[in-house]
């Protein structure tokens, strides 16, 4: 079994509320399981955000970093956003 570390933590009352119904309502056995579950969940976001900043978004800066003619003004971005909603509003009835 793996070790266990105690730990003691503060929660306001509507998260205290919300451990103890997820426990009387069997889908938990313990506090301590949700905190593991909703510590395991917080691990797997931030495993997603660094695979994310690592596959798609380090490439896309690499890439404009070796040629920033590839970028495009955000002026022109914000300006064709504009006239796409403008577009979709007009046709809507």
């Amino acid at each position: 079994m793996a070790v266990v570390s105690k730990r003691t933590v503060s929660l306001p009352a509507e998260q205290s509320r919300y451990i103890d119904d997820l426990v009387a309502a069997g889908t938990y056995a313990s506090a301590s399981e949700v905190v593991r579950a909703g510590v395991r969940a917080l691990q797997e976001r931030d495993a997603a955000v660094e695979r994310w900043l690592r596959e798609d978004v380090a490439p896309v800066y690499d890439a404009m970093l070796d040629d920033p003619n590839r970028a495009i003004d955000a002026a022109e971005v914000f300006a064709s956003i504009r006239a796409h909603h403008a577009e979709r509003l007009k046709s809507k009835p």
